[in-house]
C-alpha cells in the first residue's frame, strides 16, 4: 500500500509542551524521546559537564544555564504512530516565540510541578492554547518529592483553568512515601521503583499488577493499599469519566502522576498522547483571496514556517526554516511557492529534527514538521505551497515591552552589525526598529534575558562585541491608516518615527502615557500592539 496523505496524516501526532520553568520541561522532553526508543539514556539537565548536554538544548547559553531558550524540533516513531514533539521555551522572556510554536501544535501537554502547582507563565501558556483550542492533557510532575495534596492541585486546574480534570490514575503518596500510582479504570498498580539518580533506565519500573497484589508483593503496607484503594473510589465517583469529545473541545483535561526524572509514568503518558492527542486538524486559509479550510489529506502541499533559527551549527552560517507541513505529501526537490513574495523554491535537502541531530527528510506528511535551509528568503508568517496560492493567517508579532539602542563597539563593523541585527530579526529573537532620524539602531523584546541571548549570540556567531544602552523610547506601536493620514503624522512626529525590519512605519513613544495622548489627537491613525507576520 503506498503512503497518501489519506494513509499518513491520521499517523501524526503534533504536540508542544509548556509550564513554568524548572517544572521539569527539558527533562520530560528527553524521557518521552527514551520511553518512544529514540535514545539511549536521557541527558540529565542537572548532571554535571558534558552529561548536562541535553539533547534539546544546543544553544551555548542554554547550556550554560540549564534553560530552554529556544523552541527545539523532535521527530519519532513509536507503536506505529509519527510523534512532532515541539519543546518551547518555557522562560516567560520568550513568550513570543512559544506562542508561535503553539501555532504549529495540535495538542499540549501542561507541566505542573506537584509542589507549586499553577504558576503566573503556566496560566499564560495555558491562555494561548485557549485562544487556539488547543486541547491539554496534564503531567503532574516531581511526585518523587514532596508535593501538595493530589486533590487540591486537581481542585486549582479546575479553578483557575475552567478545565475538567479527569484523573487516569491516582497516586499512593509523594516524596518519601511515594510508592506508584493505581489505573483508576483498571484498578492496575503500577509500582515505583527508587534508583539512584545516576542509574541508567534500561529496566524502568516494575509491571502493573493488580491491587491486591501490591501488598502481597510488598509495594504498599496494609494501611497504604487501604488509603489508595479508598482514593480511586473516591476520584471514580468525584470526577467526571474521561469524555474524548470533551477533551478534543478544550473543555477537559486527563490527568497522570510521574516523575520525568525518574522516568516513571512517561510511557503513561506517550500512551495518552497517542490515543486521545487529535491528529492534524483542517487549518483555516484563503485560497487566491477568498477563505477557506486546507485539510491535510488534500494533495496539494501546503504550509506554514512558524520559526527560523539560525547557526544551528556554528561551522556553518545556516539558516533554517521550520515549515509545520498542513497537507498533501511532500518530497524531496519539490517545488515550492512563496505566498507573499511569489519566489519559487527546490526543496533539495529538507530536514527531518532530532534535537540538534538532523537528518535528510525524503518525503514528509499533513502535521509533520520539516526544516528547509535557506539563506534569507524565508521568514516566520510565509505561506508556502505548491500552487503558491494558499495563505495560512499570519503569525502576530507583539508590542516589544524592552526597548534598547544597540552599537557596537568597533565602528567599522557597523554593517556586519545591522546584517546581524537583521538576522535575528527575521528569527524572531528580537524586533528591529530604525529610526528616522539618527543611525542607532533600537531592539525590541518582551524580557530582558532575550537581550542577553542577543549579546552571547552577537559575539558568538557574528564576532560583534556589542553594547546594549538604555533607549529615549519605552514604548512602541504600529500605525494603522490611510497612507495620506499615516503621511501627515509622521511630518509631525518625525523625530519619533521609525520603520521595523518590513519597512512598516512605527511610532516609537516615551511612555504609555503619550502613546495614548498622541492617538486621542490623531482618531483616524490606529495605534496597533500585534501586527501580523507574512
Amino acid at each position: 500500500m503506498s503512503n497518501t496523505p489519506a494513509t499518513e496524516a491520521p499517523r501524526r501526532r503534533t504536540f508542544a509542551i509548556i509550564s513554568h520553568p524548572d517544572a521539569g520541561k527539558t527533562t520530560l522532553t528527553e524521557h518521552l524521546l527514551l520511553a518512544g526508543g529514540s535514545i539511549r539514556a536521557a541527558g540529565q539537565v542537572r548532571a554535571r559537564g558534558e552529561n548536562r548536554r541535553t539533547r534539546s538544548d544546543w544553544m551555548k547559553i542554554e547550556k550554560e544555564r540549564g534553560i530552554s531558550v529556544s523552541s527545539s524540533v523532535m521527530t519519532f516513531e513509536h507503536d506505529g504512530l509519527m510523534f512532532n514533539l515541539l519543546d518551547t521555551p518555557g522562560h516567560e522572556d520568550f513568550s513570543e516565540d512559544t506562542y508561535r510554536t503553539l501555532t504549529a501544535a495540535d495538542a499540549a501537554i501542561m507541566v505542573l510541578d506537584a509542589a507549586k502547582g499553577i504558576e503566573p507563565q503556566t496560566l499564560k501558556l495555558f491562555e494561548v492554547c485557549r485562544l487556539r483550542d488547543i486541547p491539554i492533557i496534564t503531567f503532574i510532575n516531581k511526585m518523587d518529592r514532596e508535593a501538595e495534596d493530589a486533590l487540591a492541585l486537581l481542585d486549582e486546574v479546575a479553578s483557575k483553568l475552567q478545565l475538567d480534570p479527569s484523573p487516569l490514575y491516582w497516586p499512593a503518596g509523594s516524596g518519601n512515601r511515594f510508592r506508584g500510582m493505581i489505573e483508576i479504570k483498571t484498578g492496575l498498580f503500577y509500582p515505583y521503583t527508587r534508583r539512584d539518580s545516576g542509574a541508567e533506565y534500561d529496566q524502568g519500573h516494575e509491571d502493573p499488577v493488580p491491587i491486591d497484589d501490591a501488598l502481597a508483593k510488598g509495594y504498599l503496607d496494609a494501611g497504604e493499599l487501604g488509603e489508595l484503594k479508598d482514593a480511586a473510589e473516591l476520584i471514580e465517583g468525584g470526577f467526571p469519566a474521561f469524555e474524548e469529545e470533551s477533551f478534543l473541545e478544550g473543555h477537559m483535561t486527563p490527568v497522570i502522576f510521574g516523575s520525568a526524572l525518574r522516568h516513571y509514568g512517561v510511557n503513561q503518558l506517550l500512551a495518552a498522547i497517542g490515543g486521545f492527542a487529535p491528529s492534524p486538524k483542517t487549518v483555516k486559509a484563503a485560497k487566491a483571496g477568498v477563505d477557506t479550510v486546507v485539510d491535510p489529506t488534500e494533495k496539494e502541499v501546503t504550509g506554514f514556517i512558524f520559526k527560523v533559527q539560525a547557526n544551528m551549527d556554528p561551522n556553518h552560517r545556516d539558516r533554517i526554516a521550520m515549515l509545520k507541513l498542513c497537507s498533501g505529501k511532500f518530497e524531496r526537490g519539490m517545488k515550492l511557492k512563496v505566498q507573499n513574495t511569489g519566489k519559487q523554491l527546490s526543496v533539495n535537502a529538507p530536514i527531518m529534527f532530532f534535537a540538534s541531530d538532523r537528518e535528510l527528510a525524503e518525503d514528509a506528511f499533513g502535521g509533520d514538521v520539516i526544516g528547509i535551509p535557506n539563506h534569507g528568503v524565508l521568514r516566520v508568517g510565509d505561506s508556502l505551497s505548491e500552487s503558491g496560492l494558499v495563505r495560512f493567517a499570519g503569525l502576530p508579532n507583539f508590542a516589544p515591552e524592552i526597548l534598547q539602542r544597540v552599537r557596537v563597539k568597533d565602528p567599522l563593523k557597523a554593517k556586519h552589525l545591522k546584517k546581524a541585527l537583521e538576522s535575528l530579526a527575521e528569527e524572531g529573537v528580537t524586533q528591529l526598529f530604525r529610526p528616522s532620524i539618527g543611525s542607532d539602531f533600537i531592539v525590541g523584546a518582551v524580557g530582558q534575558l532575550q537581550f542577553e541571548v542577543m549579546a552571547d549570540r552577537l559575539g558568538n556567531e557574528y564576532g560583534l562585541d556589542c553594547v546594549f544602552e538604555p533607549s529615549p523610547f519605552s514604548e512602541a506601536r504600529w500605525l494603522g491608516g490611510t497612507p495620506e493620514k499615516i503621511e501627515d503624522f509622521a511630518g509631525k512626529y518625525r523625530s519619533q518615527m521609525g520603520a521595523d525590519i518590513d519597512e512598516a512605519p512605527v511610532f516609537l513613544g516615551k511612555s504609555a502615557w503619550e502613546i495614548n495622548y498622541v492617538a486621542e489627537r490623531f482618531p483616524d491613525v490606529s495605534f496597533q500592539r500585534t501586527k501580523e507576520r507574512g
